[in-house]
């Protein structure tokens, strides 16, 4: 018989040989991806997506969230004003998270993955790293780092570079424009004022890795996606897929993205044909139609003109690279802010010859936006220029050409200085 101390002593010296739970790199581990689809906010149009990893040791399962922020920051509206906006990345319950986002009517659906236990371990502890204090905030950005580009590259370290090796280079479906507005469509005018502030940088081809910056474009590539173990066995990734919740009476992401200014040219041609009309009834009674005139002149220069400041602000004070180079600046720029006094003083000026003055600058203003539109339709026509701005071109286009010709057309009849 072996003494009761040796046998401890043998015992203890063997373990190490045998593993203690926590030396077997993953085996506990259970890794998913959760998608969760889009939700009410602007900010939650485009989904949601998180890493979640179950211990069956523990029976917990912890919910990595790269998508968290906080309207309570310190200077947090001033730096998203300024794209310098800092996201975070927390550990929580999983179940609690699914309870919420099932509470707020939104799609959940959890995929398996089945990598080799080690893989699971180094993504564990990866995972572990980011959510320290140190290391849990990140700036973020629309297009390039995001809660879905940090699961996208996550899921690469799980199968060792094979996801980004098969995607990395392969020809996506859209354009960012293209893949931002699939997910606008069902708010006109949301999505013509995104599409308005995005320059041309977001219209260049881009890869199915970069089109990752969705979630559910992650999840619509990782279905189907093989890789080969460390043992050289190919494998599918996705192991299983279960629905937890649907949202109801959500509008659909659109498959493909709809043509641009379907709503937006008939749109400017009623406004055009409103101030045609309100211009003729002028010519004839001209006091209360002058002052109605001149307001719709001081509202478009209102609306635009703002635009334009906010635009110009975005391009050149601002970290929001994605609006960068846009040739909309050409029509749509602050200088229509001035159309905002000179329609007022137009429509109710004392005098012909303030009214004449105000004229004749609101002719200018619209001038230029006129010929500057048409510049930005111009200039396509070089290898250099390739911004699908039809949208807020084919909206511009018809008042900015009757607003160009009618004051001076009016006036010649004498309905309008003399008043």
């Amino acid at each position: 018989m072996i003494p009761r101390k040796l046998l401890f002593i043998l015992l203890c010296l063997l373990a190490p040989s045998f593993g203690y739970p926590e030396e077997k790199s993953g085996e506990y581990l259970t890794l998913k991806i959760a998608l969760i689809g889009p939700g009410d906010e602007l900010y939650f149009w485009w989904g949601h997506i998180a890493l979640v990893i179950e211990d069956a040791r523990t029976g917990k399962a912890v919910f990595y969230d790269y998508g968290q922020f906080s309207f309570e920051n310190k200077n947090f509206f001033t730096n998203f004003a300024l794209g310098r906006l800092l996201y975070t990345c927390g550990a929580s319950p999983a179940e609690g998270n699914y309870r919420i986002y099932a509470a707020t009517n939104r799609d959940i659906t959890v995929y398996t993955l089945d990598v080799a236990p080690e893989k699971r371990e180094e993504v564990r502890k990866f995972a572990e790293h980011n959510v320290l204090p140190e290391n849990k905030d990140y700036y973020y950005h629309h297009f390039r780092d995001n809660c879905a580009t940090r699961i996208r590259d996550i899921i690469d370290l799980a199968v060792d570079g094979q996801f980004k090796e098969r995607y990395g280079n392969a020809p996506g479906r859209f354009t960012l424009r293209q893949h931002v507005r699939r997910h606008t469509w069902f708010s006109p005018f949301m999505d013509w004022l995104l599409n308005f502030l995005m320059g041309q940088g977001i219209d260049k081809p881009i890869t199915m890795w970069e089109e990752m910056f969705l979630p559910s474009e992650i999840v619509r590539d990782l279905r189907d996606f093989r890789y080969r173990d460390p043992a050289g066995e190919e494998r599918l990734l996705v192991e299983r897929e279960e629905v937890l919740h649907r949202a109801r009476n959500r509008p659909a992401v659109l498959e493909a993205p709809r043509t641009q200014g379907l709503w937006e040219g008939p749109v400017g041609l009623v406004i055009a044909g409103a101030l045609l009309f309100c211009g003729l009834l002028a010519r004839n009674r001209p006091k209360p139609y002058r002052l109605i005139f001149g307001l719709s002149q001081s509202l478009l220069g209102l609306f635009f003109g703002g635009g334009g400041a906010v635009l110009f602000f975005m391009t050149f004070f601002t970290d929001h690279d994605y609006t960068y180079h846009n040739s909309n600046l050409l029509y749509v720029s602050p200088l229509l802010l001035a159309a905002v006094p000179l329609g007022w003083v137009f429509g109710a000026g004392k005098t012909p010859k303030k009214r004449f003055f105000a004229e004749q600058l609101l002719r200018a203003i619209w001038t230029y936006m006129f010929f500057g539109c048409i510049l930005s339709m111009v200039i396509k026509l070089f290898p250099g220029f390739y911004q699908q701005n039809q949208a807020t071109q084919v909206l511009t286009f018809p008042f900015a050409l009757t607003l160009s010709f009618i004051p001076t057309w009016i006036g010649r009849k004498g309905g309008i200085r003399g008043s």
